[in-house]
């Protein structure tokens, strides 16, 4: 008597190939190609790049960026910037004995209702008294605040990874204590606002980047 045989089912072959492509703020370049076999796709997927992938600049290599899958258009899948943090090779390199790091961690809401943490850190040339500490993190505090509420999330995302709002910091607190570095170190979307995922009947939900993002410790 023969045995049966069982039809071995080929995985790859059952599942769609999306074309991941990054926010119009970021070039809607082509970054990923993913399977999915769920009926949503890679809906909800986050996509881990460097900036220097987008951007084709080698010093933007330490650079991690964090793109969330929002919306399907038949077999291409549009982003959002999730977060993005500096490297930890890269951290630790301005590093330097005998001076100051000063981290400011705030939250702020952008004016189309996007709620982002965003970790800012300044590194002085030389030691920095704690009054002084306290005058930098107002000033970080200050022009976070400033840019969200006159800024799209789009336009925050964008300043805060390619360096404006680390460079306007700069320029203000290099006043109270000479500064080597200002830089947004890490972001990341806390809540993002009613209807951005474009899957029908998903429900609107508090965005949870701790989950699909590594990210090391806040100091």
């Amino acid at each position: 008597m023969s045995k049966s045989t069982k039809k071995v089912r080929d995985k790859w072959r059952a599942k769609d190939w999306y074309s991941i492509y990054t926010p119009s703020y970021f070039g809607e370049l082509n970054v990923a190609n993913i399977p999915a076999t769920e009926s949503s796709g890679p809906l909800g997927r986050v996509i881990e790049n460097t900036l220097y992938d987008v951007t084709g600049d080698f010093s933007h290599q330490s650079t991690k960026l964090y793109f969330l899958v929002v919306s399907l258009k038949g077999d291409r899948a549009d982003t959002i910037l999730k977060g993005h943090e500096y490297s930890a090779d890269y951290l630790r390199s301005l590093v330097r004995r005998g001076s100051s790091r000063i981290d400011g961690i705030f939250s702020a809401t952008s004016k189309d209702g996007y709620t982002t943490r965003i970790s800012v850190v300044a590194f002085a040339r030389g030691r920095v008294k704690e009054s002084q500490q306290h005058m930098i993190r107002e000033t970080m505090r200050k022009v976070v605040d400033e840019k969200a509420d006159s800024l799209t999330y789009d336009q925050l995302a964008h300043e805060m990874v390619l360096g404006k709002i680390g460079s306007d910091i700069y320029n203000v607190a290099k006043k109270v204590v000479p500064l080597r570095h200002v830089g947004v170190r890490k972001s990341r979307i806390l809540v993002m606002p009613a209807g951005v995922m474009s899957k029908p009947g998903d429900k609107p939900q508090e965005a949870k980047p701790e989950e699909p993002i590594p990210t090391e410790a806040e100091s």
